[in-house]
């Protein structure tokens, strides 16, 4: 039996205020209150640390004027802005598979597809997280799980101004840059196009019964 997802489009919105509706939603959904629901954002620029981020990977350079925050997900240091993207899916694991390997997974595949649509190939890069477009980074993904129900999740650079990520070394990775849809492809996209082939993916991932136990 499959179950119903509520899509909240919260628009640009601050961190801060983004952050409290995924932590009021969360109590609902633990509690049966509310389905499995797909928060999605752009954010006013903000850089997040995530429970064991180095604080050392937020440079000198970066711009005083930015706000930062450490919270409660996994993963290093990254930015979120206008232009990127950003789910905080809410889900409740018990009725799908109470896996974080598997949930992590499914997420990098939904970037992935996601820009399949857009004919980007991108892929996994061994031993570093994240979707990859050759060297660079285009989408990232930080979670945190309690009784089996998700927070935080993916972001995905579409028309994200990329300077930002020079204040910081994004996710703690040295090596390697990062991109977005708009410098591949050489135009701003339609953000809300890229938003319904997310939720798109999403639906399908999560509706097939393969992926359930029950």
């Amino acid at each position: 039996m499959q179950s119903s997802m509520n899509i909240l489009d919260l628009g640009r919105m601050s961190y801060n205020s983004a952050w409290d509706i995924q932590k009021e939603y969360h109590k609902k959904v633990v509690s049966g209150k509310e389905p499995d629901t797909l928060i999605i954002v752009e954010h006013e620029p903000v850089y997040t640390l995530g429970k064991n981020a180095n604080d050392n990977h937020l440079l000198q350079s970066a711009s005083e004027e930015i706000q930062v925050f450490r919270i409660e997900r996994g993963g290093d240091i990254t930015f979120h802005g206008p232009g990127q993207i950003v789910v905080y899916p809410i889900l409740d694991l018990n009725r799908f598979v109470k896996s974080v390997s598997w949930y992590m997974r499914t997420l990098e595949k939904i970037i992935i597809d996601t820009l399949s649509d857009f004919e980007i190939k991108a892929e996994l890069k061994d031993g570093l997280t994240g979707v990859w477009v050759g060297d660079e980074k285009i989408g990232a993904q930080g979670v945190r799980i309690s009784r089996w129900v998700t927070m935080h999740g993916l972001a995905l650079n579409v028309n994200t101004d990329l300077r930002y990520f020079d204040g910081i070394i994004p996710c703690g990775i040295f090596d390697y840059g990062v991109t977005s849809m708009e410098k591949i492809m050489g135009s701003k996209q339609d953000i809300n196009k890229v938003k319904n082939t997310i939720i798109k993916y999403f639906k399908n991932i999560l509706s097939h019964e393969e992926v359930r136990f029950d």
